[in-house]
């Protein structure tokens, strides 16, 4: 079993969260990028993940699970990947969830029509580089984008599996409910395609406050504080992107 426990950090923050927004495009470039104002809080973030994306009849989930910091040199980083590639814990956890991710898009695709066409490759970002695997399905006739979310909301790769006792631990362990954090983020068109985010890299402002929220899978022989620092180096990007504005260094 793996669960993903999250923690929410904080910093005074009393700039432009579009100053952010500039800030976090240029240092963490991401598939996903967005702003939102809400006139009393803002949401700014820069997510590299899927949670779920329709094209026509097919449905695609791809997973993230698996992270190492970038290396200072190209030596360190080719290092960094091979360490990553050849962790057994890492590996073992992210096979679980493309099999969660084959089970959810399964629940919603014709039988015998779900594939997993890109299978534990490296992408790397500006702070941190993760294993990536993309599990795609023929939809049934007359699924609706409401099935779609039902069956594949929230990503496992911020629940764990199996998915729904994963949720109950998180419930009974996490101080606060997680906002916006492992959310949805993202476009469904009128001609019903749909492309959504998973709401990480995500900075809630508020009250003069930023706060953002990070998680790591964690199974019975995890190192707690290995897991503990690899929350630290997912919000990374945000920190250092809303120092940069506050330094000045945004523009």
């Amino acid at each position: 079993m793996q669960v993903v426990p999250s923690q929410r950090m904080g910093m005074p923050f009393a700039d432009s969260p579009l100053s952010l927004y500039r800030a976090l495009r240029t240092l963490n470039p991401s598939p996903y990028l967005f702003y939102y104002n809400f006139d009393d809080f803002h949401i700014v973030g820069s997510s590299p993940e899927i949670l779920v994306r329709r094209e026509k009849d097919k449905v695609i989930v791809r997973p993230i699970a698996g992270t190492r910091l970038r290396g200072t040199t190209p030596e360190e980083d080719a290092a960094n990947e091979q360490d990553l590639l050849n962790d057994a814990k890492e590996t073992a956890e992210h096979v679980m969830l493309i099999d969660l991710g084959r089970n959810d898009v399964g629940r919603i695709s014709q039988t015998g029509q779900v594939r997993v066409t890109e299978k534990m490759t490296v992408e790397k970002y500006s702070h941190v580089m993760h294993i990536v695997s993309n599990v795609e399905g023929r939809l049934k006739e007359g699924v609706s984008n409401i099935d779609i979310l039902a069956a594949t909301f929230p990503a496992g790769t911020l629940s764990g599996a199996p998915k729904v006792r994963a949720m109950e631990i998180i419930e009974e362990l996490e101080p606060e409910k997680r906002g916006i954090y492992g959310g949805a983020v993202g476009v469904w068109s009128f001609n019903n395609d749909m492309d959504l985010a998973i709401a990480i890299r995500t900075a809630v402002i508020k009250n003069g406050t930023l706060h953002v929220q990070s998680g790591a899978g964690v199974v019975a022989d995890s190192d707690p504080e290995a897991e503990w620092q690899e929350t630290q180096n997912k919000a990374r990007a945000v920190i250092r992107a809303a120092q940069m504005v506050q330094e000045g260094l945004d523009k």
